[in-house]
């Protein structure tokens, strides 16, 4: 295990190591804030201190990333890896760093106690404003659906914020383990992004993985909140598997996916039909898209470069649905709709779509939630759909909306 004078111990390409009891719990707890905790269906990473931070420039990011970990190598580093956030805009800067030390567990689902439960919220008197509130939401809404029918684009992802202040300082530590017990099958992560910021989410959603030659992608679009009555919530997931309109928004952003992947794999496999998977508050449409690199050379943030921002989180056309995002949505979306993940000298890695997640300071939260909007759109709907996947972090810290 590496110490802080220690080089950092690599994330192995050949998996996680054999599962323990309390392997992957041990480092969730142990994180601290300003460390980089990062947990995926693999594996779990906690990393501290700062080898090497990627900068911010007019080369490609993945260039950019892959001379970080070049150089990091050539000063002493025996196995760098770059783990943080990259923001929705492209030309915005990223939080990429090359940790001093990582420290590798199995995946949270392996460990026995991750179904132990997290240490309840403590009592806060919250203070949440809604920005935009619900009315102007759906005024955007109805404009976008407006547009549409006279032809200008096909889709469009529309977001709302909560700001939530407390009198009291933030429990950081404790809102990243509830997260991550309570969806451990997920990918959960806690990353510095300012001085004073962290960015904190529950994501259900793998934009690309790369380990060797095997590439996957699963996209998700189409959803409908869980119920808790379990008559009502099969029901909710049957009708999602029917539904006209969330079935064409889901082949929508598989097929951008399929010819994102396609000019840099020599095969590729793209099931016909989604499955659903679930969160703690949601039902998903869910296509897993694998396929075979056809260069060793490519790495998975070149990937996920190609396939980001997928119309699951923008729209499309890509540019229209960007224009009318900075039209519509009165805040930067910052790292939200963004990526996180890691990845490796050899181009291994994993980059997940920042959604679920929150930018988090002292005493407050800025919470995020998008709904994708089609013609077939109702402007109440994606209001409630924007609430449903508030719940996440509302119940995390224990305030209502």
């Amino acid at each position: 295990m590496s110490t802080a004078s220690q080089v950092a111990t690599h994330v192995p390409a050949a998996g996680p190591a054999p599962a323990a009891v309390g392997a992957a719990t041990a480092l969730l707890d142990a994180y601290t804030p300003g460390a980089r905790f990062l947990a995926t269906p693999s594996r779990t990473l906690l990393a501290h201190g700062v080898h090497s931070e990627v900068p911010h420039g007019e080369q490609p990011l993945a260039e950019r990333v892959t001379a970080t970990l070049a150089a990091a190598r050539a000063s002493g580093h025996l196995a760098p890896v770059v783990i943080g956030a990259i923001p929705f805009d492209h030309e915005a800067p990223a939080s990429l760093a090359v940790p001093r030390t990582v420290r590798t567990a199995p995946a949270l689902t392996a460990d026995p106690l991750i179904a132990l439960p997290a240490p309840a919220p403590d009592a806060a008197d919250w203070q949440v404003r809604e920005v935009p509130g619900p009315a102007e939401y759906e005024a955007g809404v109805a404009g976008a659906v407006a547009r549409m029918w006279r032809g200008e684009f096909s889709k469009v992802v529309l977001a709302r914020t909560l700001e939530l202040t407390s009198p009291g300082p933030l429990d950081i530590r404790g809102l990243l383990e509830r997260l991550a017990r309570r969806d451990p099958s997920g990918y959960t992560f806690a990353l510095p992004t300012s001085p004073t910021g962290t960015l904190l989410g529950a994501s259900p959603e793998l934009l690309v993985s790369r380990r060797g030659r095997r590439v996957v992608a699963n996209p998700l679009a189409g959803s409908t909140p869980r119920s808790g009555d379990l008559a009502e919530d099969v029901r909710r997931a049957a009708t999602l598997l029917e539904s006209a309109k969330d079935l064409h928004e889901h082949a929508v952003v598989v097929d951008a996916v399929h010819q994102a992947l396609a000019p840099h794999c020599s095969d590729l496999t793209v099931p016909a039909q989604p499955t659903l998977i679930r969160t703690a508050t949601m039902w998903h449409l869910s296509t897993t898209v694998t396929g075979t690199l056809a260069s060793p050379d490519t790495s998975a943030l070149e990937l996920a470069c190609a396939l980001h921002p997928t119309p699951a989180v923008c729209g499309t056309p890509t540019a229209t649905a960007r224009r009318v995002i900075r039209e519509t949505e009165p805040f930067d979306r910052g790292f939200f709709t963004g990526m996180v993940g890691w990845g490796d000298a050899e181009g291994d890695g994993e980059w997940v779509v920042t959604i679920r997640c929150a930018e988090a300071g002292e005493h407050g939260l800025r919470l995020y939630a998008g709904a994708g909007v089609v013609a077939a759109s109702q402007p109440e709907s994606e209001t409630a759909e924007t609430a449903a996947k508030f719940r996440t972090f509302l119940d995390a810290v224990g305030a209502e909306l």
